[in-house]
């Protein structure tokens, strides 16, 4: 369990631990400058106040049960990158391919074996070692990678696949990105998300998840219902605390 904990966060204990001391938010607290909305669903209204371990400032929405961080607490994009460049998961890891296959297993228990090599997939927000891809293209189904930071390549117009593996809860602008996402998939394509989900105030306030600052939104289980009502989409899977997959209607 310590080592798929360690993956969730994507670095070490101890990585975690320098790069805190010296990536302190500067920005005074106190200040809003930006209005505060749901970044998903866009609502401003009744949001709850949620505490965690570090100074930021949380919210979670009534609407759609997405906890966020304020945007003014956001890191800047060469903050973000100066974190990004600490991690070190490769194909050669087997604790994070071990990782990885959480969301693998059951996304490929949905995909039949005859034909997989007419399929396209995107591994979306691949991060400096792509490992995902090469786990789908050892099955047959060939894997583009997308990264912002990494690998920021230009989208194909259609994907019979798309995984986002500890990706979500980067989006600055979640609501964006699954738009551009199902916009690119395929009627009756698969949306496998890896993002650990929160479940109430008293849990959240001691998350190692919020420890990591680059992580600024959060799913609920019922965030979970509001994107397949408002992505045109089902929920072919789901565990219990960080996979879920949609299939596009």
């Amino acid at each position: 369990m310590g080592k798929l904990r360690r993956y969730c966060r994507g670095f070490s204990h101890q990585r975690q631990k320098r790069y805190n001391t010296s990536l302190t938010l500067i920005r005074p607290i106190e200040v809003l400058l930006t209005n505060n909305a749901c970044p998903l669903c866009f609502n401003s209204n009744n949001l709850e106040n949620l505490h965690a371990s570090d100074q930021r400032r949380y919210f979670a929405c009534p609407v759609c049960s997405l906890a966020f961080v304020h945007p003014d607490d956001y890191l800047t994009a060469d903050e973000e990158r100066t974190f990004y460049d600490t991690h070190e998961n490769s194909i050669e890891d087997k604790g994070y391919v071990q990782f990885l296959n959480i969301l693998v297993e059951p996304l490929l228990a949905l995909i039949p074996t005859q034909g997989r090599e007419n399929l396209q997939a995107l591994d979306y927000g691949c991060g400096p070692g792509p490992t995902l891809s090469i786990l789908l293209e050892n099955t047959g189904i060939a894997c583009d990678n997308y990264d912002p930071f990494f690998a920021n390549n230009a989208l194909r117009e259609q994907y019979d696949i798309i995984t986002a593996t500890e990706c979500f809860e980067h989006f600055h602008h979640p609501a964006e990105e699954l738009k551009k996402l199902c916009n690119v998939l395929a009627p009756n394509g698969y949306l496998a998300l890896m993002t650990s989900r929160w479940e109430n105030s008293e849990k959240f306030a001691n998350w190692h998840y919020t420890r990591d600052p680059t992580h600024v939104v959060f799913m609920h289980d019922k965030t979970i219902e509001f994107i397949e009502e408002e992505y045109n989409s089902n929920v072919v899977f789901k565990d219990e605390k960080r996979v879920v997959i949609f299939r596009k209607k």
